[in-house]
């Protein structure tokens, strides 16, 4: 089966934009065009591609054709970077990140290689491999070392993680130290339903992890701002913290229990190539950014 780029260009941009309408405006054409040429793929294919609501998602197999279409111009920008006589245009990487590492250390690597454009996915460090083991981005930030199938891992640092809260919060709920029992009701942070690190920290550093009552805050910033507030207690990544442990503004619950999780970047290897700027700017600010391999806690 060959496929049309024309097709492919239109059904990128409906995943991209979320509607048929916008996906027209973006292409310069019209609603009816966007329309049928995905009618057209999907007839190709055999299968839906696109699920029609508000926004607009893909199915699984329509986000690996848009990711194909990404990885097309990923190398055609390489290939004019190299012959002249070509117009360059600039290639979108859809790539997988942990939200701290977009929040502290990511945007400043994506910051020195502009002629690329970013569709980031958001997801937790053990889970972002999977977008890359489906085929869905050319690139992750993750906590998985062992290579994905066609994939480079290469090994970034460790994001170090402070179990803090507010001089006023410990006051208030832990009077006599942090103990198994008061742990148990004093109100945490949680990211997400895949976010373990609050549970890990207990369990390794007072010998329970109990359930305690949380809210559920999917924002690395945010975290900060509620551990300020006093709403609850969190892992907060060490860089987003460090003026405010300095200034006493946020205190560790347990001195010297810090817990740092190893970050990789796994990359298409049959990328590699176009890839590099980008693979060695993230590195260069990874290794500046992050914790050394030496210095993380084993």
């Amino acid at each position: 089966m060959q496929l049309d780029y024309a097709h492919l260009t239109a059904l990128a941009a409906i995943l991209r934009s979320g509607s048929f309408e916008a996906a027209a405006a973006d292409l310069g054409v019209t609603q009816s065009a966007i329309s049928q040429r995905l009618k057209t793929l999907e007839e190709r294919v055999g299968m839906p591609l696109v699920l029609r609501g508000s926004p607009c998602r893909g199915t699984e197999t329509g986000r690996r054709l848009a990711a194909h279409l990404d990885q097309v111009g990923l190398l055609e920008g390489a290939l004019a970077r190299d012959l002249k006589a070509l117009s360059p245009r600039s290639a979108r990487l859809r790539i997988a990140v942990t939200a701290d590492s977009l929040s502290t250390w990511f945007l400043t690597a994506a910051a020195q290689v502009p002629d690329l454009l970013f569709d980031l996915v958001v997801d937790d460090q053990d889970f972002s491999a999977d977008w890359l083991r489906r085929g869905e981005v050319v690139a992750a930030v993750t906590a998985h070392e062992a290579p994905i199938a066609g994939c480079d891992s290469t090994p970034l640092g460790a994001m170090r993680y402070v179990a803090t809260a507010s001089p006023a919060y410990i006051a208030r709920h832990f009077p006599s130290g942090v103990t198994a029992e008061a742990i148990a009701t004093a109100p945490v942070l949680i990211f997400d339903e895949k976010d373990r690190l609050q549970h890990i920290w207990m369990a390794q550093n007072i010998g329970v992890s109990p359930t305690p009552p949380s809210h559920r805050l999917p924002s690395s910033t945010g975290f900060v701002e509620a551990c300020l507030l006093g709403l609850g207690w969190g892992m907060n990544p060490e860089p987003l913290i460090r003026p405010h442990l300095d200034s006493g503004a946020l205190r560790p619950l347990i001195a010297d229990t810090t817990y740092d999780t190893p970050l990789f970047w796994q990359s298409s290897r049959l990328l590699a190539s176009a890839l590099a700027p980008l693979t060695q700017a993230v590195r260069r600010v990874a290794s500046q950014q992050l914790i050394s391999a030496k210095s993380a806690q084993k």
